[in-house]
């Protein structure tokens, strides 16, 4: 069997992938040329030169965090992530953002405490677990961004987002990756699924119209602060600010 270029037997592919996956998920991106980059210190520029421990992401979500998120850099951002997994994202948000920022990162697995201390804080427990998030976020003082590239399962992203939004700044970002897990069932979702976290983004976008119709506004956690959705393929940012009934006016000569 070919991979990576190079001929491996069925034995050997799974000894690789038994052994030592993160080697692996390295090498299978071997044969991928890097793209030519111009700003080398935009988040798709370090990405593409990061050398630490791994970094996954979709490719076309590195032009959508510098969109939303370069008026942070080198600024006293306070940064949260869902989900340490190898560290390597973190390195590379701390890299991005610069020494000023103050970078929490949450996860379940014990084993992500080693991450502790060196390039963010690392703090283990549930992102469903309501009393243990409201901590971390006491702990950083505030929050202006939050990425949740956790579990995936429509009932924490939910969970997550209820306990969090209402603490953040006015004016941050509220990030969710992987959407695209959300239809499937075993991440407690599905297509048009009223369990899947779609139904609360739809549910969302009708309480941001809550001006025009009498069912008011459904999920109290985001009322009255959710200023814009931006949905992209599997991620979805959640702009958060004061919101201000809507005006119009008629100008010009009838």
């Amino acid at each position: 069997m070919e991979f990576g270029g190079k001929q491996l037997s069925l034995g050997s592919l799974f000894r690789l992938l038994k052994r030592d996956r993160p080697k692996l998920e390295k090498y299978a991106d071997s044969g991928l040329d890097k793209p030519n980059i111009v700003d080398k210190d935009s988040f798709e520029g370090l990405f593409w030169e990061h050398e630490g421990t791994i970094v996954h992401k979709w490719h076309h979500y590195l032009p959508i965090y510098e969109k939303f998120l370069s008026k942070y850099k080198n600024k006293s951002v306070k940064f949260l992530e869902i989900g340490v997994s190898q560290g390597g994202s973190l390195s590379l948000w701390r890299k991005y953002f610069g020494p000023d920022a103050t970078i929490y990162g949450v996860d379940i697995d014990p084993q992500c405490k080693v991450y502790d201390g060196v390039d963010a804080q690392v703090r283990i427990g549930s992102q469903d677990d309501a009393n243990f998030m409201s901590g971390v976020v006491q702990e950083m003082g505030e929050v202006d961004i939050v990425l949740d590239d956790g579990s995936h399962i429509s009932k924490h992203i939910r969970s997550t987002f209820n306990t969090v939004f209402p603490l953040m700044n006015d004016g941050g970002f509220y990030i969710i990756e992987d959407l695209h897990a959300t239809y499937w069932s075993k991440y407690g979702g599905g297509y048009q699924s009223s369990k899947s976290f779609m139904s609360d983004i739809s549910q969302m976008y009708d309480d941001m119209h809550h001006w025009y119709h009498s069912y008011g506004q459904k999920i109290s956690s985001a009322k009255d602060k959710l200023k814009a959705i931006h949905l992209y393929n599997s991620i979805a940012i959640f702009e958060k600010n004061q919101i201000e009934a809507p005006r119009h006016s008629r100008i010009g000569i009838g």
